[in-house]
């Protein structure tokens, strides 16, 4: 592997310090305090090239109990762990619960390192390294070479900087081309360049003048300058320790366990689904317990609700949901620690399921089952879990997201998917697809068909209901064109039409009884004979037997049918009566501008029916108001 990142680890004053400068050259105490007391508070970093001329980053973390959240951020992202046993005392509380982190974050490979045999004999040497042997049994640093040094007097250096070549050139390369991620462990400015944030990237490439997104707290950004280990470079790879120099951004506004990320996929989360491991020596973990959460550089306050019991017992597994109290920058098979509240002491850890899931109910079958398949599944599995969970659908976008594979991977699989009647995928904005699932959209087809047939019995003189109305009042998440695409594949199913603007059952039609058709032929006459001067629906229906609201349906019927024209509220002309008075205008306005006065003269009629006509002219851009006057446009 190119870019390694190797953590120290271990109990306070074991020498992690001094072995990183035997190795380096490099003094990583570098704030006044930790000079004055002789410990690591803060992370220190320091290169470290190899014979074969790799180059690693070391990074040593503080020992004191004090400073386990340090510790955490500096563990966090590292490929390889040095456990660090000072020869005089031997393991001792911090070794273990360093120990116990290792083990639950999987670090993937690691070097036993017994430090100060200069000042013990050979026998007591002997016998702390089978202390150490015996204390990694059982965990993912058992079986893990073991080397003895000094930093004082250089013995056993070499041989660590052997095993290190060693053992590093084994680790796999992290993915270089995936979405870019940096858990921030470092925030300052520097004059004349701003401010600086530091960390291991975990994922992706990150090049100068890359747009980034600061995440929980959403800040856009550029990378105006980048440096690994010291030395300028125009990009950097995953696997590196990483300074970037960000623009726009002030010093204050970020903080350690801030991510540097890709803009537009990563989704800050307060809720994630995990499978939770509590420690052989912590007590039982209450349901709804309060606990640390610590992931990458990121610390929150939370709680843990079990999903299938109401305690865990002590080296015990179980399926649970965080609830946490502020956002998370997190992604599945991402590995967590969580410590009691108060006091602090690391209790368990395990492994991110889902981020942003639902809220699951407990002592269900089915969502632990659910959690199984997300645990062990494969992409395939996973996306078809996360649209399974979405009642009312989701974009492909959002799923791709949400499954953290490329939208590329998703499509084939959905479009598999749909082929094998598991998905229906449809149109939507911005290029993107709607997904949904054959469930849902039964479920959905069995309210419209409801909706539909209450609409036909009140309105049976009716071409259909508005789209607009049917899409606000049960699909208010799609946005027009996705809609437009689920009434095409009801279409195509045949159970639908869509006539314009109306959606009705297939097979409808509006239906006249015979009162209704001598009422009808009626009004046609009574409008056509009142010309410029309609008469008002009352008078049109004086004598005619319409009860109720059937008047105004009846004369909805025949504007749809394009015999009558609504002009305004209460005021419908004949079409003939309408097209005869637009005619007799655009010949007054071939001769300039005409007043109000001049078309009610022109038409025989008064005011009452010419100003709304000629507003309703104005609407449609026949004609266009100036001043007092109007002109023909249309």
């Amino acid at each position: 592997m190119d870019y390694v990142v190797v953590g120290t680890a271990g109990h306070v004053d074991h020498g992690k310090t001094e072995l990183v400068k035997a190795l380096t050259g490099v003094d990583t105490d570098r704030l006044k305090e930790e000079k004055e007391r002789g410990i690591s508070i803060e992370l220190g970093f320091a290169p470290l090239r190899l014979p074969d001329g790799r180059q690693l980053g070391l990074v040593d973390v503080p020992g004191h109990e004090r400073f386990i959240r340090q510790m955490l951020a500096g563990v966090a992202g590292i490929d390889l762990v040095l456990l660090v046993v000072a020869a005089d005392e031997g393991v001792m509380p911090q070794t273990r619960e360093h120990l116990a982190i290792i083990d639950l974050l999987r670090v993937p490979r690691g070097i036993l390192v017994v430090t100060k045999i200069d000042l013990v004999e050979e026998e007591w040497l002997a016998l702390v390294e089978e202390e150490v042997r015996e204390a990694v049994k059982g965990t993912a640093l058992e079986g893990a070479p073991l080397v003895k040094v000094s930093a004082v007097t250089g013995r056993g250096i070499e041989e660590l900087r052997e095993l290190l070549a060693r053992e590093t050139s084994r680790i796999p390369p992290r993915p270089a081309s995936g979405r870019v991620r940096l858990p921030i462990d470092r925030v300052f400015s520097l004059s004349g360049f701003g401010t600086i944030v530091t960390g291991t990237l975990w994922s992706g490439t990150v090049h100068i003048g890359s747009e980034v997104e600061i995440q929980p707290e959403g800040i856009r950004s550029r990378a105006r300058s980048l440096q690994v280990h010291g030395r300028p470079v125009g990009q950097a790879r995953a696997g590196q320790r990483v300074a970037v120099n960000l623009t726009g951004v002030d010093v204050e506004e970020i903080h350690r366990g801030s991510v540097l990320v890709e803009p537009g996929w990563w989704r800050p989360a307060r809720r994630l689904d995990v499978s939770l491991k509590l420690l052989p020596e912590a007590l039982p973990l209450k349901h709804r317990q309060r606990v640390r959460f610590y992931l990458g550089t990121t610390e929150a306050l939370g709680r843990v609700a079990l999903l299938d019991r109401d305690d865990l017992d002590p080296g015990q597994q179980a399926f649970a949901q965080l609830i946490l109290e502020k956002p998370v920058v997190a992604a599945a098979r991402d590995r967590f620690i969580l410590r009691t509240y108060s006091p602090l002491e690391t209790i368990g850890g395990g492994e991110v399921i889902s981020v942003n899931p639902p809220r699951r109910r407990r002592f269900r079958e089915e969502v632990i089952q659910t959690l199984q398949r997300r645990m062990a599944g494969t992409s395939r599995d996973i996306l078809l879990s996360v649209v399974g969970e979405e009642r009312d659908g989701l974009s492909l976008r959002k799923a791709a997201l949400r499954a953290e594979i490329e939208p590329k991977e998703a499509h084939e699989i959905l479009s598999s998917a749909e082929e094998e009647g598991k998905v229906v995928l449809l149109p939507a904005g911005e290029g993107d697809l709607y997904i949904v699932t054959p469930a849902s959209l039964n479920r959905w087809w069995e309210k419209i068909r409801e909706a539909l047939e209450a609409f036909h019995r009140r309105y049976p003189l009716r071409a259909g209901l508005p789209k607009e109305e049917l899409r606000t009042r049960f699909f208010p998440r799609l946005d027009g064109r996705t809609f437009d695409g689920l009434l095409e594949h009801w279409k195509g199913e045949g159970r639908i039409s869509v006539e314009g603007n109306s959606v009705h059952l297939a097979g409808y039609r509006p239906r006249l009884d015979g009162r209704q058709e001598k009422a009808l032929a009626v009004l046609k006459d009574r409008y056509r004979q009142g010309h410029f001067q309609p008469p008002s629906p009352e008078e049109a229906a004086k004598g005619l037997d319409l009860a109720g609201g059937e008047l105004e349906e009846v004369l909805h019927y025949l504007v749809r049918q394009g015999v009558l024209v609504k002009v305004a509220e209460g005021l419908y002309f004949h079409r003939e009566a309408l097209a005869e008075a637009r005619e007799a205008i655009r010949r007054l306005g071939e001769k300039g501008a005409f007043t109000l006065a001049e078309v009610r003269d022109l038409l025989g009629s008064s005011r009452k029916y010419v100003l709304p006509l000629l507003e309703y002219l104005d609407h449609i851009k026949f004609t266009r108001r100036v001043g007092d006057k109007r002109i023909v446009i249309g």
